[in-house]
């Protein structure tokens, strides 16, 4: 097996071509101050993902400022299976060692799917103790599909635990503050600053047009990424995501001076994140 050695300089990082137990079971004990993983949601569904470039064109059907025509072309980036026989199975033993190379002041943030996230729960407080458990996150969004038959779902669920209980990192003055739902109640002074974020965050997704926007179907924001590892990474750590699709937690890193490890066994994730992170950050393969 290939030895995968960490990057050692402020904002450096590492892309690793590979399935993520392997990349794993390569590293050594404690050497993550954070672990961010976003695994497969288990929908039952292929994921498609696309990128949309507008472009004018005299014949397009679109139309914008001053009557001028566009058109839109769509490209595929990547696309995967997201279906699950034995979910938790496949987690447990990605978890195991994701404890293992997490330091003692270290954290885990798991982003999964509200259809999931009760059965990972009792599978963390079992790998991980009830007493490591530190938040139940929900990013609310409001995007998708509508329904009349239930509440529309417009949320995800990302479970923190840290890896000892009381002993993890964690600096909410490093957070960018973001605004009081009523201002008008607090002191202009107050109003002003904002305050720290909850357990509930309210956050669009990225949307189609954006310049950020990579085109991978499951794409976080970086808003999300970003507020996650300043508050529990120091500058100083490695911050490890071993499902990391479009690389955003490497770009969050990548801003904020952390090392960084990515690993994903999808072809077009690791071309997503070639493009976006740039040579500096080199690309190995385990084998």
């Amino acid at each position: 097996m290939t030895t995968v050695v960490p990057p050692d300089q402020p904002g450096a990082g590492l892309i690793v071509a590979g399935e993520s137990l392997a990349l794993l079971a390569a590293l050594p004990a404690a050497c993550a101050g954070l672990v961010y993983a976003d695994p497969p949601f288990n929908t039952g569904s292929r994921r498609d993902g696309f990128r949309l470039r507008t472009v004018r064109d005299a014949a397009g059907a679109r139309r914008g400022f001053a009557g001028a025509s566009y058109r839109s072309d769509r490209t595929d980036v990547a696309c995967f299976d997201d279906s699950f026989g034995d979910y938790t199975g496949w987690l447990r033993p990605r978890l195991e060692e994701t404890r293992r190379i997490l330091a003692a002041h270290g954290t885990l943030y798991l982003h999964v799917d509200p259809r999931e996230s009760h059965y990972c729960k009792v599978l963390l407080d079992e790998l991980f103790g009830r007493e490591c458990f530190l938040n139940e996150v929900i990013w609310a969004y409001d995007y998708g599909a509508r329904s009349s038959s239930r509440w529309p779902a417009k949320h995800d669920v990302i479970l923190v635990y840290a890896r000892t209980a009381g002993g993890h990192h964690f600096d909410l003055e490093e957070v960018e503050r973001i605004p009081y739902m009523a201002p008008g109640l607090q002191t202009s002074e107050r109003a002003a600053r904002g305050k720290t974020p909850t357990d509930v965050w309210w956050h669009t997704i990225v949307p189609t047009n954006s310049r950020e926007r990579t085109g991978y179907p499951t794409q976080k924001p970086l808003g999300i990424l970003r507020r996650i590892v300043a508050a529990s990474s120091r500058p100083a750590d490695l911050v490890v995501d071993w499902c990391a699709g479009s690389g955003t937690t490497g770009a969050a890193a990548q801003e904020l001076g952390r090392r960084f490890l990515l690993c994903d066994s999808s072809p077009g994730a690791i071309a997503v994140m070639r493009r976006r992170l740039g040579d500096a950050v080199p690309v190995t393969e385990l084998v």
